[in-house]
């Protein structure tokens, strides 16, 4: 199969405590895509934990520098984050703000990728804003978000201890998100190859 057949799919997510339910629901996602057929690496939970993001610095930490070069090479994203007062968290922030050192690539930030967005939060209200907060991000990024946005509400238990996801209806959305992404990338790689 040509090398498009396997797009990269990136994921990040998560938040500084190894194991939380927004770690543990891009998994779910990631596992999905690569049952897709993609290739997939997570950047998750601690290794999210980079320096602030500073615009007029040119020299990165090897994590910073390893995620922008991530964003660059990838065909699609998943992005998974906790929903901290209404919005997401201030990690995945200050990660996809690392963005913005695509912004003089010949593909500009996400531009053409699909993007799969997951919100955690302990009730509806929370998952919800912070789904529109991260398709509003999507947006600005040049990204596709996919047509599924999966929406956790983790004051019920999602997730067993090994991370196997309890809840058919998170399940369903969380493996939904990943499918799409994969075969968007599948197909908008087609369409570049055929028109270049």
């Amino acid at each position: 199969m040509p090398a498009e057949s396997f797009p990269l799919i990136v994921g990040i997510g998560g938040t500084t405590r190894a194991g939380s339910s927004s770690e543990k629901a891009l998994m779910v996602s990631l596992r999905a895509a690569q049952a897709e057929g993609a290739q997939v690496i997570a950047v998750a939970g601690p290794a999210l934990d980079l320096p602030m993001y500073a615009p007029e610095k040119k020299d990165r930490s090897s994590e910073a520098a390893r995620l922008v070069d991530l964003f660059r090479r990838c065909d699609g994203l998943i992005i998974a984050s906790p929903s901290y007062h209404g919005s997401i968290s201030g990690l995945v922030k200050n990660a996809l703000d690392y963005t913005e050192d695509l912004s003089s690539d010949e593909r500009v930030y996400f531009d053409g990728c699909a993007v799969g967005l997951i919100s955690c939060a302990a009730g509806w209200q929370g998952a919800g804003q912070t789904l529109s907060a991260l398709r509003a991000i999507a947006h600005s990024l040049r990204g596709w978000p996919t047509p599924l946005g999966a929406m956790l509400n983790t004051s019920t238990k999602v997730f067993d201890d090994a991370g196997a996801c309890l809840d058919l209806s998170a399940k369903f959305q969380l493996e939904t998100v990943g499918r799409q992404v994969v075969q968007f990338a599948r197909l908008h790689n087609a369409d570049r190859i055929g028109t270049s």
